[in-house]
């Protein structure tokens, strides 16, 4: 068998947590938006945990605080992304980000869109529901 007809694998790292939308939703209004800043850094660093690319979460912490819209396209393009690398077709891209244009109801619109993808990919690789 020659070397260009193996495929390689790459590995992977440890598989993210899941999060309850509602209760994030909640701790996120409860804290008045405290929950956003660890939500944001979690979610950053398990993609790239996982995956070995993207931000990380001190990098996506210092983006969200400094230029805090571009989170709205970045948090949802680096979750496609994991499906992407996997083959599979990415419930969220950076467009998803556009949501947050819309008052009020479009940021329950990305949460829901952005942790619900994120959960079920976690769900796929293993992590418990």
């Amino acid at each position: 068998m020659s070397e260009a007809s193996i495929a390689v694998t790459p590995s992977r790292g440890a598989v993210g947590n899941t999060r309850s939308v509602g209760l994030s939703i909640l701790w996120a209004i409860l804290t008045l938006g405290i929950y956003c800043l660890y939500w944001v850094f979690k979610t950053q660093e398990e993609t790239k945990q996982y995956s070995g690319e993207g931000v990380g979460g001190w990098l996506g912490l210092v983006i969200y605080l400094v230029i805090g819209p571009v989170t709205w396209f970045l948090v949802p393009s680096e979750v496609g992304k994991l499906y992407s690398r996997e083959g599979e077709q990415p419930p969220v891209t950076g467009i998803t980000g556009l949501w947050l244009l819309l008052p009020l109801v479009g940021a329950f619109v990305w949460f829901i869109k952005v942790q619900g993808a994120l959960n079920s990919f976690w769900i796929a690789k293993g992590a418990p529901a």
